[in-house]
């Protein structure tokens, strides 16, 4: 008896201590396999709502780009414009400089042509006048006679005149500057200074208050100079006095001229600048 239950001990350890069957390590190992798949999945998904995330961040920093090129790029169009115009300006100056130059070369000429001139007229007759207490006789055969207009003596040059009446003008002797001009459009109309001297009649009507006169005298620059480099100054100057007028709108049209048909004209800046004063004005 207690052999056999000795026996049946035997096997029940025996039982025990044997391995287990292959199906369970296979399950096991299956379940870790789908542990890691699922570790996987998630890590996938978390990878590409990042990527999806750093595409965005692309998106935005490819605009961002885009639009601090595109400020760049107006800048230094800006800046081109700028330092063209400065080289338009300066060259406007230089060519300015060199009229002033062979006009003073001109200027020496003719002095030099009229000291010799003088020095070769002879002396002037003596001028004979009445005693201070003569009286009219009231006999008309020996009445004086009124005295005759005065030309402009024929050895005066352009250049002196213009010089003389331009001396009246920038002594702001205005109405004397208006007829010392239209007298030197009289005397040398084929003048080169001629629609100069058209343009500093307006000027100075300008200067006198006369607005409405100074407009006509300065139309008349554009329609008897039209290939004048005059007209700019003229079509800036009766805005000008347009706007002295508070004719706002007509104002507006002529400086609008100066900026689209002279834009490259030294006035058409000024032009720019009082469009925006004519147009605050007038709202």
């Amino acid at each position: 008896m207690r052999k056999s239950r000795a026996i049946a001990a035997g096997i029940l350890v025996a039982g025990l201590l044997a391995p287990r069957p292959a199906s369970a390590d296979a399950d096991k190992e299956h379940k870790l396999l789908m542990a890691e798949i699922r570790m996987l999945q998630e890590e996938q998904q978390q990878l590409r709502a990042a990527l999806l995330g750093l595409g965005d961040t692309l998106k935005a920093l490819n605009v961002r780009l885009d639009a601090d090129a595109g400020k760049q790029q107006k800048a230094f169009a800006d800046q081109k414009l700028i330092v063209e115009g400065v080289a338009e300006t300066t060259r406007i100056l230089r060519e300015k400089a060199d009229e002033t130059n062979v006009r003073l070369s001109s200027m020496t000429q003719e002095l030099q042509s009229l000291r010799q001139t003088v020095a070769s007229l002879p002396p002037p007759a003596p001028v004979m006048t009445l005693p201070a207490a003569a009286e009219p006789t009231g006999d008309p055969a020996v009445a004086p006679a009124p005295p005759p207009a005065t030309p402009p003596p024929s050895n005066v040059s352009p250049t002196q005149m213009w010089d003389r009446v331009y001396a009246v003008y920038t002594g702001g002797q205005w109405d004397l500057a208006v007829e010392g001009f239209q007298s030197y459009i009289r005397t040398f109309p084929t003048s080169p200074q001629a629609d100069d001297a058209q343009l500093f009649t307006g000027q100075s009507l300008y200067n006198a208050g006369k607005y409405a006169e100074a407009v006509t005298a300065l139309q008349r620059v554009i329609s008897n100079y039209p290939q004048s480099d005059s007209v700019p100054a003229a079509y800036y100057k009766i805005g000008l006095a347009y706007e002295a007028m508070k004719q706002f709108e007509p104002a507006r049209k002529a400086f609008e001229t100066v900026i689209k048909t002279y834009p490259k004209a030294f006035e058409a800046t000024l032009a720019q600048q009082s469009l925006v004063r004519v147009q605050d004005k007038k709202h």
